[in-house]
């Protein structure tokens, strides 16, 4: 089947000078979609692609407002979980995992550093503020290694944090260890992104970084949208489709339209001083748009084939921002260390009720994003979320809070709470993630066998 005008190679794109925009699932793209992709690897038994996602909470939480009353599908939730109620039947909530090597392990003070580091490489940090750092290799790493040429992209990084690869951050533990979630060797962290702006031009800016930087200057220069550049592109294959796919198409490219008025919005006002935080230059002041514009972004990144996997810093552990938003003028960091006071705890409780939004944000995003086998990126997808510290005051890394989201394109069996009786490795549970994407790996980390309760 010869690929339809507008559609540059089998992936498809829309191309201008600049620009190279991926194209949604459509119908009649799926052909093409199809071509040369090996269906044992990172896709669902339907066939569509499956999609890992890793997104990160730090300083622990409120365990009484977090922990369900009750297991399998009859529990109920913790009144953290409230705005979540609505997607009851597409998450899990496990209690028992642990992350061994976050502990001190003789190495004294450290844990946030620790935490981040070890959350999703199931390895213990050398204790170091120089260049001789050593981890390990991250699970989304192992995952993108196997699938590099599925993909546009083989991996995505996402933060809300600053990007700090160096210098001295928790108690004479590298920045790197406590900045970064993603791991592609033992001495070479992922450098996730947070500037949304550099995060779209990843997406679809076409041509290296001077390139992209070029197209960006003159589209500021001219006032002129991405879109601009692939409008004729975009009406030759519009001509070519059905109705429904036209449909699809016009809504994508309004949602891609959207996102960049959005960032438009963030450079054009500047960024007014927050004594709190302090916005480094090209993000969002407001932290929940912040979030929400890294999250819509990532549902684009899956809605087009992008990437199938991400992972997403939403703070780093030790983070001692304030949310004023909602009523907490205290640093976060400082109110962990909540001393069993109930003031300290309930503000904990509200900070945790924020992120829990913001997950509820994520996931009816893809839940109303239809996926090229007619169910949706909920459906499709694997999404880890939570932390490596459980309770602040105590900085203990069993019983940790961890959710996981989606169905894995029917694989899980998700709207339950799971309670695995013993303390389980999260390795356990990266395992059998890596074995629902086609990876097959005996070990990862601290793993003891492959978890199947999920």
């Amino acid at each position: 089947m010869n690929a339809p005008i507008g559609i540059s190679n089998r992936r498809g794109f829309l191309r201008g000078l600049g620009a190279a925009v991926s194209l949604p699932a459509l119908e009649a793209f799926r052909p093409l979609m199809a071509q040369g992709v090996s269906r044992a690897l990172a896709t669902t038994e339907s066939g569509a692609p499956l999609r890992m996602a890793y997104l990160y909470i730090p300083n622990g939480v409120n365990m009484s407002h977090w922990r369900p009353n009750g297991t399998t599908a009859s529990y109920k939730m913790g009144s953290t979980f409230e705005p979540m109620e609505r997607h009851r039947k597409d998450f899990q909530i496990f209690t028992g995992f642990e992350q061994q090597f976050a502990a001190a392990g003789g190495d004294g003070p450290g844990d946030h550093a620790r935490g981040t580091a070890t959350f999703l490489t199931s390895a213990r940090a050398r204790k170091t503020a120089g260049s001789d750092i050593n981890l390990g290799v991250s699970i989304d790493q192992v995952a993108a290694r196997a699938v590099q040429n599925l993909t546009r992209l083989p991996s995505l990084e996402l933060s809300a944090d600053g990007v700090r690869k160096s210098g001295h951050c928790d108690s004479g533990y590298s920045c790197a260890y406590q900045f970064n979630l993603s791991w592609r060797s033992e001495n070479q962290p992922m450098t996730p992104e947070s500037k949304p702006r550099a995060v779209f031009e990843r997406l679809f800016g076409a041509g290296d970084v001077r390139e992209r930087a070029k197209s960006i200057g003159m589209r500021q220069a001219t006032k002129r949208s991405m879109l601009d550049f692939i409008e004729a592109d975009a009406k030759a294959l519009h001509r070519h489709l059905g109705r429904t796919d036209q449909h699809k198409l016009d809504e994508y490219l309004t949602g891609v339209r959207e996102i960049e008025k959005q960032i438009e919005k963030i450079e054009a006002m500047g960024l007014p001083p927050d004594p709190g935080v302090g916005a480094p230059k090209g993000e969002p002041a407001n932290y929940q748009e912040h979030l929400r514009l890294m999250f819509d972004m990532m549902v684009l990144a899956f809605k087009t084939d992008s990437t199938r996997i991400s992972t997403f810093l939403m703070a780093h552990d030790g983070s001692n921002r304030s949310f004023k938003e909602i009523g907490v003028s205290d640093g976060h960091h400082n109110i962990s260390h909540h001393q069993g006071k109930q003031d300290n705890l309930e503000k904990i409780a509200k900070i945790d009720r924020f992120y829990m939004e913001q997950l509820a944000y994520f996931l009816d995003r893809l839940k109303a994003t239809e996926d090229v086998d007619g169910k949706s990126l909920l459906h499709n997808s694997m999404i880890v979320y939570g932390g490596c510290i459980s309770d602040g005051n105590r900085h203990n890394h069993d019983d940790l809070p961890i959710v996981v989201a989606g169905h894995g394109g029917g694989a899980f069996k998700p709207g339950r709470h799971v309670e695995l009786g013993e303390n389980v490795p999260m390795a356990n549970l990266y395992l059998r993630m890596l074995e629902e994407f086609g990876v097959k790996e005996r070990r990862f980390g601290d793993s003891t066998g492959v978890l199947r309760k999920v």
